[in-house]
């Protein structure tokens, strides 16, 4: 006999929930937003001080209500903040960095070369979190007879955990935090390092904490393109 997950639970409608604020309001918390992330900035330099956990938690918490493809909410948030792993993340990460830096990704390496990377990723090991986020590729549900488990299918993978990572990072830097979205390539070494399922492929590498002192931004990361050069309405 096939085995064939559990049925998904039919639609049962409920109350959409909301607050209606008034325009003063809404404008203010709009623009308080927008003048927090036009602070944010990329951050390479973290300096050795604990921060609150529950600040990490808020943050996961807040990325897990991102919309997604059928609401499968195909994520999974790795918080480490044990110093061996991260020292195995930074050595693994950086192994992949130097090859890439050493290859002939010419065209790659000039986009890079305004914001000053190089293939140290100390940020790994100074920050006192990293934060590692896998997409579920697929998902695994038990079997309605035997409880035997069975692949299903996600939708929009990437696009819903690439909404999850957004507000994650919104989140954190909300909370006066800094963090440096980091993708080494290949990432294949973090899901094995962590001890992920074969189901889960890691998307982004974010180290979060407080910045050092005399923390430096590139100063080609300070521009953003104009509101003419982004927004079109019809």
């Amino acid at each position: 006999m096939t085995a064939s997950p559990v049925p998904p639970a039919p639609y049962e409608p409920v109350p959409f929930v909301f607050e209606r604020l008034t325009p003063s309001e809404q404008l203010r918390r709009s623009r308080a937003f927008l003048a927090t992330m036009k602070a944010r900035r990329s951050c390479r330099f973290f300096r050795d001080e604990a921060v609150d956990e529950e600040l990490i938690v808020n943050a996961v918490r807040a990325a897990g209500t991102a919309p997604s493809g059928a609401n499968q909410q195909p994520w999974t948030f790795v918080v480490v903040k044990d110093a061996r792993t991260k020292a195995q993340i930074r050595a693994a990460a950086e192994e992949e960095e130097r090859a890439f830096y050493e290859s002939g990704a010419a065209e790659w390496r000039r986009a890079l070369a305004p914001l000053g990377t190089d293939a140290v990723k100390a940020h790994i090991t100074d920050a006192p979190f990293v934060i590692v986020v896998f997409a579920q590729s697929f998902g695994v549900s038990p079997d309605a007879e035997t409880g035997a488990p069975v692949k299903q299918k996600h939708y929009y993978v990437r696009e819903s955990v690439g909404i999850a990572c957004g507000l994650l990072i919104a989140s954190l830097t909300y909370a006066g935090l800094a963090t440096l979205p980091h993708t080494p390539s290949p990432m294949g070494f973090l899901a094995s390092l962590l001890g992920r399922p074969e189901n889960e492929r890691a998307e982004l590498l974010l180290p979060v904490g407080l910045p050092a002192e005399g923390a430096t931004v590139p100063k080609h990361a300070l521009a953003k393109k104009s509101l003419e050069e982004i927004l079109i309405w019809r």
